[in-house]
């Protein structure tokens, strides 16, 4: 997995990760910027996605498609595949298949693939040593970021709250939000998000819930990989991925429900 600790220089970590933005709900005369024409068109199209380590296959021709406004689960066990899924579609590991965004290919398309997608990881990547101010500064304006502290995407995430903190003083919540914070700094119209909830607490859930909605509304588009019951509410669609192979689920969303249908699918 993708760690900033990998990458020292912010043009290095800018090649890999851009960490919606701008949704200022506050200010009577700001029109969200994902209303326009352009993002309401955007679709997904994820097809044939295969990959393999050594001699095992761990995606299997994976294929799912996706509109403006929908947000996307996918579910599985630990080790399904779910990380490697997400690692291929932003080009930090190889496979084959293509991601296609407004039909073109994403995968071979480096810029487009920064300019469209924000991806949040499972472990936030992160300076530690750093502030949120300052780990906000490698991908925001100052201007654009103190407005968005005052107004924006930024004091909904309540990261005005804790600013000043170095990152290694930070709860997993305050972290995670933070990620989040940096994905959406270059306004991508999709967002990939590796369980971005995992082990945090209500209020920190519903913070993060409360922005997905709303980048949802604005006209974004959300995959989540996740084993949370809740975040599950969130998703138009859910897909189950086991044994590398990936089934749309129709099912009720109950725990019984989701549980028996990994066992048996």
């Amino acid at each position: 997995m993708f760690t900033i600790r990998k990458i020292e220089k912010r043009k290095d970590l800018k090649k890999f990760v851009k960490f919606p933005t701008n949704l200022y709900k506050d200010n009577d005369n700001y029109v969200p910027p994902m209303e326009s024409d352009e993002y309401k068109m955007t679709t997904i199209e994820v097809k044939h996605i295969t990959k393999s380590f050594s001699r095992t296959c761990i995606l299997k021709d994976l294929s799912f498609s996706a509109e403006a406004g929908q947000c996307i689960g996918i579910l599985g066990e630990n080790g399904s595949g779910k990380s490697t899924l997400f690692s291929v579609l932003i080009g930090l590991q190889k496979g084959e298949g293509a991601f296609l965004c407004d039909g073109k290919d994403l995968m071979k398309d480096t810029k487009n693939r920064r300019a469209k997608v924000g991806f949040v990881p499972q472990s936030p990547p992160l300076l530690s040593e750093l502030s949120a101010r300052d780990n906000l500064r490698l991908w925001y304006t100052p201007a654009v970021m103190e407005q968005e502290l005052e107004t924006g995407c930024l004091k909904m995430l309540g990261i005005d709250e804790y600013i000043r903190v170095p990152v290694r003083h930070m709860s997993g919540g305050m972290k995670k939000r933070l990620a989040i914070g940096c994905a959406i700094a270059h306004k991508p119209s999709v967002l990939l998000l590796d369980e971005p909830t995992a082990a945090l607490d209500l209020l920190c859930k519903q913070k993060i819930y409360d922005y997905l909605q709303d980048f949802r509304r604005a006209g974004g588009l959300v995959v989540l990989a996740t084993h949370d019951v809740f975040e599950l509410q969130l998703c138009d669609v859910i897909y189950l991925l086991k044994d590398g192979r990936l089934h749309r689920y129709e099912g009720d969303r109950t725990p019984n429900d989701l549980i028996e249908s990994l066992r048996h699918e």
